[in-house]
């Protein structure tokens, strides 16, 4: 399989495993879909980790399998590429990209999916599709754009350059960089510290920025207020509520 799906500690674990640089096929595209729809759905998945390995996370695109497509053929697959990215970004839980060495192209847009990404001090991040006489087509230049502003995602979208994590740092691309050989250990530690929080309010938050993101202020209100109010039919805002009332904040257990 060139992605996989492993559960540990409520985290699981999405990890792309097509050697030498987990080039992004048609065959890895639809896998991803698959196993974002699976996390989605399982009540032992709490969380998730984006995973490439210790050398790479992603470098892109298969160049030559989109090299074979004409413009027919782009047509009817650009919406099954955009489809698998943002069954990624939907996935109602928590998830942390952990980026190492390069994530270029998809795989750049891979880790925008996420909500949290934590690089290695070897990651190298980009949108080099301008260089093929193309733009971003799983989500670059709106994600992206949203993520660090439109000057800073023309800048990367126009040039193609690489940046390396400390400038992706800077410009707010990661979230953190750390030691390259503690990039997995790290986001699973983020991930699994939100697995024991209540799923139906993290769900809640993560909708309500997300959907708020896409609309004028006042909408953004409604959705939230509206998750607001019903997670008071919840077992969680009673168990949070009740620990909070007998011992004190940050001390209830969620099931």
């Amino acid at each position: 399989m060139t992605v996989t799906l492993e559960v540990r500690d409520g985290v699981g674990t999405i990890r792309l495993d097509r050697p030498p640089m987990n080039a992004l096929d048609v065959a890895t595209q639809d896998r991803l879909r698959e196993l974002a729809e699976e996390a989605s759905r399982r009540d032992d998945v709490r969380a998730v980790v984006l995973y490439g390995g210790e050398k790479v996370f992603a470098a892109g695109a298969d160049i030559k399998e989109m090299q074979a497509m004409d413009h027919a053929a782009m047509v009817l697959r650009s919406k099954a590429l955009q489809d698998s990215f943002t069954a990624v970004a939907r996935i109602p839980k928590p998830v942390v990209a952990a980026v190492t060495g390069y994530a270029l192209g998809g795989g750049c847009e891979l880790a925008l999916c996420a909500d949290f990404r934590i690089a290695g001090d070897n990651a190298k991040l980009g949108q080099p599709e301008i260089l093929l006489g193309l733009i971003p087509g799983a989500g670059g230049t709106q994600r992206l754009a949203r993520l660090v502003g439109p000057a800073k995602a023309k800048d990367l979208i126009f040039t193609g350059r690489h940046v390396r994590a400390d400038e992706a740092l800077t410009m707010g691309l990661v979230d953190r960089v750390v030691p390259a050989a503690e990039v997995y250990e790290q986001a699973h530690a983020w991930a699994a510290a939100l697995a024991k929080g209540p799923a139906l309010a993290l769900r809640a938050a993560k909708e309500a920025v997300d959907a708020g993101l896409e609309t004028d202020i006042d909408t953004g209100l409604t959705i939230e207020r509206t998750w607001f109010a019903g997670l008071f039919a919840t077992e969680d805002r009673e168990r949070g509520m009740r620990s909070f009332v007998e011992e004190g904040p940050g001390k209830a257990k969620f099931l």
